[in-house]
């Protein structure tokens, strides 16, 4: 597939922009029709509002408030009157709005105007809840609201429904993120063109994805954050995808491949990883199935479509872009010395060999190290508390945050955020003394009672988002109300966030070994070891309490908060650890089988534990170290997109990745993998022959038709491994390989360092020899008619790596 994309560049080119453009005119033609369907079935909070419901379906609606506050004198001032007033009528006859309640209808609406009265509020009830209602209704609220204001009267709103027509511009975050990736990009490749594949690529998967989740809405159900949420994870692996790919090319270019062999080489190794890494992040994403959180479902397709679109994309698209580019892949700088010097030695150096040397040599040190620090980030996550954050936490410039900065001046900071008790039985004047007397209660009011149901608001002491508030909700349900002998449901905003956290709390643990379970499975069936899975489940748990401990720090602790711009701290969304525990796997994953893809390479080849870890750390961690950080700049680049749920993710992210990729996959994986030794690849026999084979590396040619081995009468390779003083090195191990790959000999060498492997025929071999005290070396070695003398000197302080 690779040399047919390669080859019919234009053709494939064409068919990919057609497609983009096609899907995109579609999508732009449909609209928009995303549906935040959330429901919390036996809940008390979803019990109180389907009596609502029932007995009051004009006012079961969210409500919002309109706040206004006049700089001199009162709010009850005539002139003040005469200008609030008739935008409120008019309101009220708006569609969608089931009630309007002002603070100047009698004495009742007194309770509306602040102490001091300056501060007053109406209430806005609508017919439906927040995110049903359609937002150009929302809008025309909005505006004959502000119509009112005047210079010296402030007028503002807050309210679930007015927060969705307050999102900030569309695209800020992704444009940042795509900037500050081909910054890192052009620093890793040095070649502009280079730098521009792997952002094409994921513009155009994840320019696919978007538009078929925007048209997938009108036929099922997707909640308006599952855009943001594909964008997010989209752009992140499908940069790092085609980086892998991309990283893998150049180097065969420069090794002295053909350009077109290079790039079916390249996707036939790492292209083979980057589908079994995207498989893995699609099965992580559909663990959030199991939470049975409908709202969740929309989410999972759209996610998991992008990053499908974005692996096809990296597949595709990219060999024909590599057609078009051929070796301007390099730098022109690369390209000059690989005229004149000709093919690079086939070896990783640098600090990412010295690196992999060193953690060879200190592996319980560098394994410590790493377990502390992890340890010390993931302390944070014994106080998280899930909930949800309000409208303080809102941009300062927009209605809402002023709506409730005035509303917690004039009346207290449970304005924000009152609770609905519904009865539909027992002593309502009983129960409303006990909400009355209960600490924590700021005020109770009792609306007129319709068709057997009465709605008591009860407006706590606190903020929506504070403990104290949910405290407040179990001593409503579990004392007070069975106290006064009433049949009673807390409901409102606060308590369905309060519930929501309740029931996620519940079923994380069946969420996480779910999605430790499905990749546990697919590592076994890829690598065929036991312990390799094992580690990687270890690690991931590792990792996701860490990233937690920096989130519950920095949003629950409110540790540099005030650097990002998100107002005052609080509890961690609800939603937040499925769908970040989502990514976060999927994301490890994707290091884990990069990583060991490589060592399992090297392994099959040399059946030398401590060379293939060696050589797959020292060849792969300076690439997952450049994709990590990209990742880390694309998902701290949420921060801009004023939502505050979308900061979170994308912190939390940031956090997540950078520790997995410079701390677990660079440090503590190769270390804890140099402890364990051989028995990393320990698979029980019966189990080997009943799992199905899934390969990550291309399978190599059976002996018996191995093209790459030369036949006729057979010879030998003989010399001596010696270091560079010249002194004899005992104990080395010398193999000697086809060019297919295939284990031809292994010995030895004896005390003199002397070393004698037999090859079938004359023809072209790779000579590989191990040393655990002076390093490693293979070079190809080319047998004419008879034996021919190879001597071997190992210098300590490199690691080369072939292919």
């Amino acid at each position: 597939m690779a040399r047919w994309c390669y080859r019919h560049r234009l053709v494939v080119l064409l068919l990919w922009v057609g497609a983009l453009v096609g899907v995109g005119f579609s999508a732009s033609t449909a609209g928009t029709n995303y549906a935040n369907v959330f429901s919390l079935p036996d809940t008390d909070s979803k019990t109180a509002y389907d009596l609502m419901q029932k007995a009051f379906p004009n006012t079961s609606g969210d409500t919002d408030t309109v706040v206004w506050k006049a700089d001199s004198g009162s709010v009850t001032d005539q002139a003040v009157k005469d200008r609030v007033q008739p935008a409120l009528d008019k309101i009220a006859k708006l569609p969608g709005v089931g009630a309007v309640t002002s603070p100047y209808a009698g004495a009742r609406g007194s309770a509306q105007i602040s102490k001091d009265g300056t501060i007053a509020y109406a209430q806005l009830t609508f017919t439906k809840r927040a995110n049903e209602i359609p937002k150009e209704q929302v809008q025309k609220v909005l505006d004959t609201a502000q119509a009112a204001e005047r210079s010296g009267l402030q007028v503002e709103l807050g309210g679930q429904a007015i927060q969705r027509v307050q999102e900030p511009p569309q695209g800020l975050s992704e444009m940042v993120g795509i900037v500050a990736a081909a910054v890192v990009l052009f620093l890793a490749f040095g070649s502009f063109f280079a730098m521009t594949l792997p952002i094409a690529v994921a513009v155009f998967g994840v320019g696919m994805g978007l538009f078929s989740t925007q048209l997938l809405s009108h036929t099922t159900d997707i909640p308006d954050i599952a855009p943001l949420l594909a964008s997010l994870i989209g752009l992140g692996v499908g940069i790092d995808y085609a980086l892998f790919i991309v990283t893998r090319h150049r180097r065969g270019i420069l090794r002295g491949m053909d350009p077109e062999e290079s790039a079916v080489t390249a996707l036939n190794t790492s292209g083979r990883a980057v589908l079994f890494a995207g498989g893995t992040v699609c099965i992580a994403l559909a663990g959030m199935l199991v939470t049975r959180l409908h709202f969740l479902d929309g989410v999972v397709i759209g996610t998991s479509l992008t990053v499908v679109l974005s692996v096809l994309a990296a597949t595709t698209l990219l060999p024909a872009l590599l057609g078009l580019l051929g070796p301007r892949v390099l730098s022109r700088r690369q390209r000059r010395r690989l005229a004149a010097e000709g093919p690079e030695p086939e070896k990783a150096s640098g600090l990412a060999a010295r690196w992999s040397a060193n953690v060879e040599k200190r592996p319980r040190r560098i394994a410590a190290l790493a377990v502390v620090v992890m340890a010390v980030l993931a302390v944070p996550v014994l106080s998280l508390r899930l909930g949800a954050t309000d409208q303080g936490n809102d941009d300062a410039s927009t209605t809402t945050r002023k709506a409730y900065d005035l509303l917690a001046e004039g009346f207290g900071p449970g304005f924000n955020g009152p609770l609905q008790v519904v009865s539909v039985g027992g002593d309502t004047a009983k129960l409303v003394q006990g909400l009355q007397s209960t600490p924590g209660v700021a005020q109770v009011a009792e609306l007129p009672p319709s068709q057997g149901v009465t709605v008591i608001q009860v407006v706590p002491t606190t903020s929506p988002q504070s403990k104290e508030t949910d405290d407040l909700i179990d001593t409503l349900r579990d004392q007070v109300i069975p106290k006064a002998g009433a049949q009673a449901h807390v409901g409102g905003v606060t308590a369905v966030s309060k519930d929501f956290a309740s029931v996620t709390g519940d079923r994380l643990p069946l969420f996480i070994g779910t999605i430790i379970t499905l990749g546990f499975l697919l590592l076994l069936v890829a690598f065929r070891s036991l312990v390799v899975p094992l580690t990687a489940a270890v690690m991931n748990l590792i990792a996701a309490a860490a990233s937690f401990g920096v989130l519950v720090a920095v949003f629950q602790w409110g540790w540099g908060l005030d650097l990002l711009g998100l107002g005052k701290e609080g509890p961690i969304n609800a939603f937040l650890p499925v769908i970040m525990l989502s990514l976060l796997f999927g994301l490890s994953m994707d290091y884990q089988v990069f990583l060991v893809s490589r060592m399992h390479e090297e392994w099959v080849h040399t059946k030398d534990n401590a060379r293939a870890v060696r050589v797959g750390l020292a060849e792969t961690s300076r690439v997952i170290n450049s994709a990590a950080l990209i990742m880390v700049c694309v998902f701290l680049a949420f921060v801009l997109s004023g939502d505050s749920g979308a900061a979170m993710a994308g912190v939390g992210l940031a956090a997540a990745v950078a520790l997995d990729a410079f701390i677990l996959r660079t440090a503590l994986v190769p270390a804890a993998m140099h402890l364990l030794g051989r028995s990393n690849w320990w698979l029980p026999a019966w189990l080997d022959k009943r799992l199905p084979h899934l390969a990550v590396e291309p399978q190599e040619p059976a002996a018996a038709v191995d093209p790459a081995e030369p036949t006729g009468p057979g010879t030998a390779i003989h010399g001596f491994v010696r270091t560079p003083g010249g002194d004899p090195v005992e104990a080395a191990s010398v193999t000697v390989m086809s060019k297919g790959g295939r284990q031809l000999d292994r010995v030895t060498s004896l005390a003199d360092g002397s070393y004698i492997v037999s090859v079938p025929a004359p023809g072209a071999y790779l000579l590989a020899v191990t040393s655990a005290s002076y390093g490693s070396k293979a070079r190809h070695v080319t047998v004419a008619e008879g034996p021919v003398v190879y001597d071997v000197e190992l210098t300590g302080d490199e690691v080369d790596a072939v292919n």
